[in-house]
C-alpha cells in the first residue's frame, strides 16, 4: 500500500493563448490506507484528476506521488495501481475466471499462485460459485463485482474507482456500496473513487474532495463537509435537499441584529460576523416549527408560507417562502404538515446557522 500525494497538480489542453486549462493546481495528502472519494457535478475534472494519477492522462504541471515516488513520467503499467472503471470491460468470451486471472497471465504467474489469488478475491467478492459463468450470464452487479477481481488479484498499491457504480440500478448501487465498503475494511487499501453522486460520496469516504469548475472547494471528512462547509457551493452541492441560502443584508439597529432577505426582517439567534451583504444558510433539517401554525405574532421567529408539501414516507418537505425568498424545511413524516397557504413560525438555531460572502462564495466565521 502507499500514500498519494497530489502537489499543485494541473491540467490544460493545448498551449499559449488557446491553452484550456480543466485543473486548477489541486493540493492534496492522501494516507496511506485512506479511502477518498473525489466528487462534484459532470465536466468539474474529478475523472480527469482520477485519470492523471492512473497515468491515462498526462500532467501539465505539479507533481503527482504513490508513496515515495513521483509517477509523473512514470508508465500506467508500472504505478502498481489497479483501476475500475464505469463500464465493466469484460471479455464476452472468457469465464469469470479468466477475466480475472487474464492480467496476471500476461505477467507470466505461476499457473498455482494465479489459482490462489482468483479464489481468494472470488471468496470476498462471493463469486465463487460463478468462475465458470461467462458475462451475458451474469447480472449487472454480479458484473462489477468481477470487474472488482480483476483488480483485487494485482495486489496493487493504490485502488482507482472510476464511477463503477453508475450504470447500476437504486438498490444494486446500495448493495455494491456496502460490498466496496467491506472491501476496503478487509483490504485497507489506499483508495481513490470518483462519483457525481454525493450520497456514494457521504457513506463510503473516509475524506472527500469537493471539485468544482477544476478546482478543489473542500477537502474533508463527511461530517466536515457536510457540517461546515467552506462554500456556497458545498453548502448546495452536499445535503440533499440542498442547504437554504438567503441572500440579503445584515443590519444593527439599537444593539439588535436583523436579517434583511427578500423583504423580512429576520431575527438572529446569534449575532452575524459582521453587518452588510451576506448569505445566510440553514439545512432544512436544522429549522425547527413551532408546535402547530402560527396564530400569534412572535418577534423571535421566522414566518415561512407554506407553498407546497411533499411526502417522502419517513419524512416531509415543506415548499415555501420567507417574504420573496424560497425554503425548504424538512419535517418527520409522523408529524401533521401544514397546508399550501399555511404560515408556519420557524426558529433558526444560532448554532445552526452559516455565512458565506456573497462576493466569493467563501465561508465567513
Amino acid at each position: 500500500m502507499a500514500s498519494i500525494s497530489l502537489r499543485n497538480v494541473v491540467k490544460q489542453y493545448g498551449s499559449g493563448a488557446k491553452a484550456n486549462p480543466v485543473i486548477h493546481g489541486v493540493n492534496a495528502e492522501i494516507a496511506d490506507g485512506e479511502f477518498v472519494v473525489i466528487v462534484g457535478p459532470s465536466g468539474c475534472g474529478k475523472s480527469t484528476l482520477l485519470r492523471m494519477v492512473a497515468g491515462l492522462e498526462e500532467i501539465s504541471g505539479g507533481e503527482i506521488a504513490i508513496g515515495d515516488r513521483v509517477v509523473n513520467e512514470i508508465e500506467p503499467a508500472e504505478r502498481d495501481i489497479a483501476m475500475v472503471f464505469q463500464n465493466y470491460a469484460l471479455y464476452p468470451h472468457m469465464s469469470v475466471f479468466e477475466n480475472m486471472a487474464y492480467g496476471l497471465k500476461i505477467r507470466k504467474l505461476p499457473p498455482e499462485q494465479i489459482r490462489a489469488r482468483v479464489d481468494k478475491a472470488a471468496g470476498i467478492l462471493e463469486l465463487s460459485h460463478l468462475l465458470q459463468r461467462r458475462p451475458r450470464e451474469l447480472s449487472g452487479g454480479q458484473r462489477q463485482r468481477v470487474a472488482m477481481g480483476r483488480a483485487i488479484v494485482r495486489d496493487p498499491q493504490v485502488f482507482l474507482f472510476d464511477e463503477p457504480l453508475s450504470n447500476l440500478d437504486a438498490k444494486l448501487r446500495v448493495q455494491t456500496r456496502l460490498e466496496i465498503q467491506k472491501l476496503h475494511r478487509e483490504l485497507g487499501v489506499t483508495s481513490l473513487f470518483v462519483t457525481h453522486d454525493q450520497v456514494e460520496a457521504m457513506t463510503l469516504a473516509q475524506r472527500i474532495v469537493v471539485m468544482n469548475g477544476g478546482r478543489m472547494e473542500q477537502f474533508g471528512t463527511p461530517e466536515e463537509v457536510y457540517g461546515r462547509p467552506a462554500t456556497t457551493f458545498v453548502a448546495s452541492f452536499i445535503g440533499s435537499p440542498a442547504m437554504n441560502l438567503l441572500k440579503g443584508r445584515v443590519e444593527t439597529q439599537g444593539g439588535t441584529q436583523r436579517f434583511l432577505v427578500g423583504g423580512t426582517s429576520l431575527h438572529l439567534p446569534l449575532p452575524a460576523p459582521r453587518d452588510g451583504d451576506l448569505i445566510l444558510g440553514l439545512r432544512p433539517e436544522h429549522a425547527l416549527p413551532h408546535d402547530g401554525q402560527a396564530v400569534a405574532a412572535d418577534a423571535t421567529a421566522w414566518p415561512l408560507k407554506v407553498e407546497m408539501v411533499e411526502m417522502l414516507g419517513a419524512e416531509r418537505l415543506v415548499y415555501g417562502r420567507l417574504g420573496e425568498a424560497a425554503f425548504t424545511l424538512r419535517i418527520d413524516g409522523t408529524d401533521t404538515p401544514p397546508r399550501p397557504g399555511d404560515e408556519v413560525l420557524l426558529q433558526a438555531p444560532g448554532e445552526r446557522l452559516h455565512w458565506f460572502d456573497p462576493a466569493t462564495g467563501q465561508r465567513v466565521d
